[in-house]
Formats: structure tokens, C-alpha cells, sequence
């Protein structure tokens, strides 16, 4: 069973992604660190007990990738089109613990697993082979943290808690079939809407907010 493990802003760089969730929530988000393996650094909030959120960006300090850059991050006029559109809470993260198991019935979904990093700590994570997001960011990244616990709960606590996360899709029942089928705990919910689109509500110190 996947679910769901973090929110994730992509952004074409990360000034713009931070100033962006600032203006969203009225927080200023601490920064999270760096991943070697694919050139990109984040910041990351705490959303409550079990969920958090990361705004990713290709670091333009590190140097490129040999392979697929994750997030969709190796064609960066995509990333500024999305970006442009309002696309900007534009995908997320399921958590496994058997990341093996889930690429074996569903490799084509999610691609392969590659090793990730971040301050010194490993994971597997999915990668297409061009490193686009699964379904256009309809299904989530996958990553397996090899049994450690989530990092949610060692995080600094700055008043934020996700209370719904929506997915606008014109053809709803579709993407809860594939949901159900996949087995995804605590999806995105699923409601019609003209285009793909993603929804955060979260709530505050300074009230109740909404992230797009």
C-alpha cells in the first residue's frame, strides 16, 4: 500500500517557489538541503502529523545530472510553462515500503528505482526514463526510505496543517479507479474540473489558506 508521504511545489527556481508559499500561507518555509544525484535543493514545512510539503528546484550551484533529472526538472521551459499557468503545487510523494514489490506490477507507471539522498540519508526512489512526472503528476513519485520512519515528526512544528488535498481533473472517476487499483492510502480527492489542477487547504496560525 502506498501513502501519501509529501506535497511537492515545483518551481523553476527556488526563490520563486519560497516567495510563492510565502504570499500562499503567510509562513516563511526553512530550507530543507540538497540532492546531489539530481542537482536540485528544496525547503520543506511540516504539514501536521503525517504529511509534509518541499518546494524543489534545480540548484544551479550543483552540477547536472549524468542521468534523468527527477520532477520533470530535465526540460525546464516545461517547468516554466506549468509554473506560468499556475501549476505550481503540481505534484507529490507516496511512501512504500517495498518499492521492489510496487515497480514489479507497475514499472511502466513509475519507471525504475534509482538511489537518492539528502544530508547524508538514502533512499530509493521512481524514475522514468526521462524523468517526467508519472501520468503528467497524476500518480505520484514512490520513494522507499528503507524502513526508517518518515521524517514528519522530527521536523520543526511552525503551525501548519494539511486538511485537504484535491486533484481538479476532468474525468474524476477515472483517476479514482486508477487510485484504487494501485492502492494509494489517503489520495489526493478527486473532483471535476476543466484541466488537471492541485489544491492544498492548510491550515495556519493566521487562519485557514489555500495552496495552488
Amino acid at each position: 500500500m502506498l501513502r501519501l508521504d509529501h506535497l511537492t511545489v515545483i518551481a523553476p527556481t527556488l526563490a520563486e517557489g519560497v516567495d510563492h508559499v510565502r504570499a500562499c500561507l503567510d509562513l516563511d518555509i526553512p530550507y530543507g538541503g540538497v540532492h546531489p544525484e539530481m542537482g536540485t535543493h528544496n525547503h520543506v514545512l511540516r504539514l501536521g502529523d503525517e504529511a509534509y510539503m518541499e518546494i524543489i528546484a534545480i540548484d544551479p550551484k550543483a552540477p547536472a545530472p549524468t542521468g534523468p533529472r527527477w520532477f520533470g526538472f530535465g526540460d525546464p521551459a516545461a517547468v516554466r510553462r506549468d509554473w506560468d499557468a499556475g501549476r505550481r503545487l503540481r505534484t507529490w510523494v507516496a511512501a512504500t515500503d517495498s518499492l521492489d514489490a510496487v515497480l514489479a506490477d507497475y514499472s511502466a507507471l513509475f519507471g525504475s528505482q534509482t538511489r537518492i539522498s539528502r544530508g547524508g540519508k538514502y533512499s530509493q526512489f521512481s524514475l522514468l526514463p526521462d524523468g517526467a512526472l508519472p501520468m503528467d503528476g497524476i500518480l505520484p513519485s514512490i520513494i522507499d526510505r528503507g524502513g526508517r520512519p518518515p521524517p514528519t515528526p522530527r521536523m520543526d512544528d511552525h503551525g501548519a496543517v494539511l486538511r485537504a488535498f484535491v486533484l481538479d481533473h476532468p474525468n474524476p472517476s477515472e483517476v479514482d479507479a486508477l487510485y484504487e487499483r494501485i492502492g494509494i492510502a489517503n489520495a489526493p480527492v478527486v473532483r471535476e474540473g476543466p484541466a488537471m489542477r492541485y489544491v492544498a487547504k492548510i491550515d495556519t496560525p493566521t487562519g485557514g489558506k489555500t495552496l495552488t
